[in-house]
């Protein structure tokens, strides 16, 4: 064999593997895990900027947002789970199905724009859902709530997007302390959670929600800090959430950094590798 046709087919078998790789990797993220970074605080304190989580998609079964997004806008590439399974869209029902129990924290697509959210499952279908001075009522009953004391994180810029957190303490300066008030949050089937609060705002005092059949409610555990199903369906709101639209549910941080880029490792927050959420 000569020289040329031997580098001929090392190429091609490289190119083999890569593309079995790719195939593998596919096939994993669809049916079993995706991975999900956290790019906003509307989780604080139970989700931070900068964790880094698999979603287990075979918590709820399969539907046509089960399949993969991929989107690198700094090259332009954006094809969301309707461009590889839009056929399956419209259907409520989900392959090898289960039902989602209230307080899980899940992640679903965006039922306007595609975009993966990631927020805490509080209504139910059939619900009534209301928020009545920041309290949360579920079917006319007030959740239970105790002191939290105090979250307090540094003021600077947070994340690849560069966010700065909102204060209960008012407008501070670069590196001081930024405080907002913290509760524990207990649903009706038990489901204990922190909650956080900024101040007195519209989304504190809302009229009642009533969820309709084979679909759900979110909302942020940052609840003055989190675009949820409080605000009516619309590219910037989300409203009641489709049962096709979920994808799967984070159980366990596995990764976290506090710094601009996963590579700054004096930013890493190693006490949050593989954490369980609750």
């Amino acid at each position: 064999m000569s020289e040329s046709t031997g580098v001929l087919a090392g190429i091609a078998e490289t190119v083999k593997t890569v593309v079995y790789a790719l195939l593998i990797a596919g096939v994993f993220r669809t049916l079993f895990f995706q991975p999900f970074w956290i790019p906003s605080g509307s989780m604080k304190d139970t989700l931070l900027i900068g964790d880094f989580l698999f979603v287990n998609k075979m918590a709820y079964g399969y539907s046509y947002a089960s399949c993969p997004s991929i989107r690198i806008p700094a090259i332009g590439i954006d094809i969301g789970a309707d461009d590889f399974c839009g056929v399956f869209e419209g259907s409520e029902e989900r392959l090898f199905g289960s039902d989602p129990e209230r307080g899980d924290i899940v992640v679903f697509r965006h039922p306007v724009t595609g975009r993966d959210f990631i927020k805490r499952l509080i209504g139910l279908p059939g619900d009534r859902i209301q928020m009545k001075g920041g309290v949360l009522y579920i079917n006319d009953e007030a959740v239970k709530l105790e002191d939290g004391g105090q979250f307090v994180e540094t003021m600077e810029y947070q994340g690849p997007q560069g966010l700065l957190p909102r204060c209960e303490n008012g407008a501070v300066g670069q590196g001081a302390d930024c405080i907002k008030s913290r509760q524990y949050e207990t649903l009706p089937n038990g489901t204990r959670h922190a909650i956080l609060n900024i101040g007195t705002q519209q989304s504190d005092n809302t009229g009642v929600f009533t969820v309709p059949e084979d679909e759900f409610f979110f909302m942020g555990d940052n609840r003055d800090n989190s675009t949820d199903s409080r605000v009516a369906q619309t590219a910037r709101g989300v409203g009641f959430v489709p049962r096709e639209d979920l994808v799967g549910r984070a159980d366990r941080v596995i990764f976290s950094s506090a710094g601009r880029s996963m590579l700054a490792f004096w930013t890493w927050r190693s006490d949050r590798f593989f954490k369980a959420l609750e």
